[in-house]
């Protein structure tokens, strides 16, 4: 059963298109998507995920197990960071480790799009409510990072304005996309919704196999320079995000009995942000390194996950 998931998401057109991406940029071609393409192509993939979770959460009563589950997605967003930090800083800089932990503890909102792709091949739903979840687990990692930032922080001249982080991280524009998209598909009525769902459904797929394509434009030209820091990075970009993932399709046996959930929960607690976390550190934390943050996240734990972490967890759910 592990084998057959693993081959199925290994032949998925959307990680091929990955593939293709990272072999164009060591084939030294001049494979390019134009970045207003690109620019766009995320905020559909936001916007039609937000809009579609809408609706399905209108067609849900609010429950303890949501609550709860909002609850659970905060919880993990809060210790995810709180303990990789303290992994980090053994051997790198305080500002890197902050960064990265505030990276890990955040979510991805592409990965998220991909494993709703994923559930879809296996004749599963995603749930409304998690698309709030993960919108909702945007912001805390960001804000522990950059608090542990300040407190081991021994350079005065650098001080963390938290007011403005705070800020950022609500109003990042995915953060906000999602969620105004996820409100908006909440009070539209079914027959309403109908008439934009070519565009919001019919289209998903493609859209984000071109968008995995420039990821992997993207990874591959950040690949090289990332190598100079060492095996240490790699190491964590690989086995953190699998143990997190697999820890928390666990765990959330206890939280929900829904397997749509749990394996979105363990994406979730898997994926590591390279865009609001980026964003915010470039204004807070301007001394973190982007070239070893950005590349652990895209580069090494977004393939690691679409390849052996989904077919892993999935395979944990089916036998807890």
């Amino acid at each position: 059963m592990n084998f057959n998931l693993l081959l199925e998401n290994l032949t998925n057109p959307a990680l091929l298109f990955f593939v293709l991406g990272v072999l164009g940029v060591y084939l030294k071609s001049d494979l390019e998507i134009p970045p207003n393409s690109s620019k766009f192509i995320s905020l559909y993939l936001l916007f039609a995920i937000g809009f579609k979770g809408g609706q399905e959460l209108s067609h849900e009563a609010i429950t303890m197990e949501i609550g709860w589950s909002m609850l659970f997605g905060i919880f993990i967003s809060l210790m995810i960071p709180l303990y990789t930090f303290f992994i980090l800083k053994r051997k790198l800089t305080i500002y890197d480790a902050g960064a990265i932990a505030a990276a890990y503890g955040s979510v991805s909102a592409v990965t998220f799009v991909t494993a709703v792709s994923y559930l879809e091949s296996q004749q599963l739903l995603l749930h409304g409510h998690m698309v709030a979840i993960m919108a909702l687990m945007e912001s805390p990692a960001i804000i522990i990072g950059l608090i542990l930032i300040s407190i081991f922080n021994k350079d005065e001249t650098h001080i963390i304005k938290k007011r403005n982080v705070i800020k950022h991280s609500l109003t990042n524009g995915s953060v906000l996309l999602i969620l105004g998209s996820l409100v908006i598909g909440y009070v539209a009525n079914a027959k309403q919704a109908e008439g934009i769902k070519p565009f919001t459904n019919d289209l998903f797929k493609g859209f984000l196999a071109i968008f995995l394509l420039d990821m992997g434009i993207t990874s591959g030209r950040k690949l090289k320079a990332f190598f100079s820091f060492g095996w240490f990075p790699i190491i964590f970009a690989i086995f953190i995000p699998l143990i997190n993932g697999s820890l928390i399709a666990w765990l959330s046996a206890f939280v929900t009995p829904d397997i749509s959930s749990r394996f979105m929960f363990a994406i979730l607690a898997a994926s590591a942000s390279y865009i609001a976390v980026p964003a915010a550190m470039k204004i807070s934390a301007p001394k973190a390194n982007p070239g070893l943050f950005l590349p652990m996240a895209l580069a090494v734990t977004f393939p690691i996950n679409i390849t052996i972490g989904m077919p892993l967890y999935f395979l944990i759910l089916q036998n807890t």
